[in-house]
């Protein structure tokens, strides 16, 4: 059994249309799942969910989703810089006012997080937790150099065991580690990396009754139609540089 694990898409249409297609034409994968941040940076919020909802895509609410449904005062995200904390904000205003009450609706029913049992819940077998942060809050930052201690207490709160899986995103930089057992995977970002490559980010997951084995997937995509939609929108021109840069030397804004 395959399972195709999406995250970060942050209204990013072609980069998310380029996935699907990818995905598609692996007449093996079983199911796709996203992990949240379906908005904000870029100018589709509405036509990206749209999309996963006529696909039958299931998944959980990322921080931006949380916020956006509850017209909280900002997006969670964080900042290192004051421009970057500006430029979080003017992505913030600009989605909230433009998302429809299907979209917010939609955002609103998301959950935290979804277990799956692939093997069937009869028998023994491995659990895949997805999370969009840690077990905690969706507003965490599961970091590759995070240390083994930070990832078996995320563990712990989750009540995984050996042989199980715990798949987030929140970073857009995908890694995965094990740790006692415990299979660790961050899945990228399908509309905007911060890597270094630009190209979209997703994850297959391979699952066997022997476990689970975790690979990336990059996919081309119309990149310049998406930094030309973001100029030729009231969003920060900034944010077509950190699509075309793949994040490198672009902003440091976390999201």
């Amino acid at each position: 059994m395959r399972y195709a694990i999406i995250s970060d898409i942050h209204a990013n249409l072609p980069a998310l249309r380029a996935v699907l297609t990818d995905i598609d034409k692996r007449e093996d994968v079983d199911a796709i799942y996203h992990l949240g941040d379906l908005t904000g940076y870029a100018p589709w919020p509405n036509e990206v969910v749209a999309t996963l909802i006529e696909r039958g895509i299931v998944g959980i609410a990322g921080n931006y989703d949380s916020t956006i449904a509850t017209d909280y005062k900002h997006c969670g995200c964080r900042a290192e810089t004051e421009r970057d904390e500006e430029l979080s904000h003017l992505s913030y205003e600009w989605t909230l006012a433009r998302v429809t009450a299907n979209t917010k609706a939609y955002l609103a029913r998301l959950p935290f997080r979804l277990d799956l049992r692939p093997l069937g819940g009869h028998a023994v077998g491995p659990t895949i937790t997805l999370v969009h942060g840690n077990q905690t809050l969706n507003t965490v930052y599961v970091t590759e150099d995070r240390p083994d201690s930070f990832l078996e207490k995320m563990a712990a709160g989750i009540g995984a065991r050996t042989g199980d899986m715990i798949c987030f995103g929140h970073t857009h930089q995908p890694w995965q580690r094990e740790v006692a057992g415990i299979r660790f995977l961050n899945a990228g970002s399908v509309g905007r990396p911060k890597d270094g490559d630009w190209r979209a980010c997703y994850a297959i997951l391979t699952i066997e009754n022997s476990g689970i084995r975790g690979e990336f997937v990059r996919v081309s995509y119309g990149v310049e139609t998406a930094a030309r939609a973001i100029i030729e929108s009231e969003l920060p021109n900034e944010f077509a540089s950190v699509l075309r840069l793949g994040g490198a030397a672009a902003l440091s804004t976390q999201s």
